[in-house]
């Protein structure tokens, strides 16, 4: 997949910009406040078909205007497209001026990946964040997943309220018979697919890891289930079985907290480095690399079930690699399309090729 023109308007700080970038790596530099990120996260709305900073659409339209506006003429598996994006109070979504029904309709018709400071989150923060990463993720490669993720979350919704139904004294513990067996049952397929990616992009990630750390360290990634370790993917009805009896097991507990507290909402990724875990014993760089690891990692699984690798989006990625790092980084990086924020293209001197667009205040200006 590759950009041979980009286009926006009323996004942001950005002054309706419009450029052809290289296919290869493309630096997008200048000082802090000038447009960069924003740059970055309109690309990627063709992808996530939202923002990677907000939900809320009004953030995302210039001062003043009641409509922005992102255009990408991107080559896929032979053929030039013309994706669009028409942001208001929603979102609209277009191919080739053909409308689409809704978001999720749209997920997959532009593919890129996409490595910002909040990436971090995923390392650092609370197991939500690495929920969230991978449920994105295996959304990427199977669409039918998000419908998964959306039946669970109303089954888990219905089972809370009658959770509390049950504590006030107007429904009997008995009546959790059936969600239990519906959340179990849905809830196995998300475990299910979640352990069968983690399963094709751990070797992937930890090869990566150690291409850029220069091969010193390594990292590892473990699915941590809260009902039942896993690790492989088993059958799912083993997995249901052992969310199902879990739920029965802690009725008691989770009438008394109002809340289900096992399940695929509960479970986490153990992500270590050198067998200590990364999130209390990594260091910022280390951290920083495990991210990039897991986001490539995501880039190759995309590349090895749709046969053409997604574009790169890399927001201020250098900041806290050591030089050995940064120079391993750009080495894998080449041959794929990329684009790269940073403040000093200077640190770029030593690639043989790479093309840059010097943002300031909103406009863009080949480098």
């Amino acid at each position: 997949m590759n950009i041979t023109g980009y286009s926006s308007k009323n996004y942001r700080n950005l002054k309706d910009p419009s450029f052809s970038p290289d296919s290869g790596i493309n630096i997008i530099f200048g000082e802090n406040g000038q447009g960069k990120t924003n740059m970055v996260e309109s690309v990627w709305m063709m992808t996530g078909c939202h923002s990677f900073r907000t939900h809320k659409c009004s953030e995302l339209i210039s001062a003043g205007q009641k409509q922005a506006r992102v255009k990408l003429i991107f080559d896929s598996r032979g053929f030039s497209n013309e994706g669009e994006i028409k942001i208001s109070d929603k979102r609209e979504f277009y191919l080739n001026k053909v409308p689409y029904e809704n978001s999720r309709k749209f997920l997959g018709v532009f593919q890129a990946v996409v490595f910002s400071p909040s990436s971090l989150s995923i390392i650092q923060n609370a197991p939500s964040e690495r929920r969230r990463f991978l449920d994105i993720a295996v959304s990427m490669t199977r669409p039918v997943y998000a419908s998964h993720l959306i039946r669970y979350s109303k089954i888990l919704a219905n089972r809370n309220a009658l959770l509390k139904q049950i504590a006030s004294g107007k429904a009997d513990e008995n009546s959790l018979s059936p969600w239990d067996d519906a959340l179990s049952m849905t809830g196995a397929e998300i475990v299910g697919c979640r352990l069968e990616y983690l399963k094709n992009i751990s070797p992937v990630s930890s090869e990566i890891y150690k291409e850029i750390s220069g091969g010193k360290e390594e990292m590892k990634v473990k699915y941590l289930a809260s009902c039942k370790d896993v690790d492989d993917c088993g059958d799912k009805k083993e997995i249901a079985d052992n969310i199902y009896e879990s739920l029965r097991k802690n009725r008691e507990n989770d009438i008394k907290r109002l809340m289900t507290s096992n399940g695929p909402h509960k479970d986490d990724l153990y992500i270590t480095v050198g067998d200590r875990s990364a999130r209390i014993y990594g260091s910022q760089g280390q951290q920083r690399s495990c991210a990039l690891a897991l986001k490539l990692s995501e880039a190759d699984m995309i590349k090895k079930i749709n046969g053409e690798y997604p574009v790169i989006l890399l927001d201020d990625v250098m900041s806290e690699l050591d030089f050995g790092r940064q120079k391993s980084l750009l080495d894998y990086l080449k041959n794929r399309q990329v684009f790269i924020t940073c403040c000093d293209i200077n640190q770029f001197s030593s690639l043989d090729r790479y093309a840059s667009f010097k943002i300031e205040n909103g406009e863009v200006k080949t480098g």
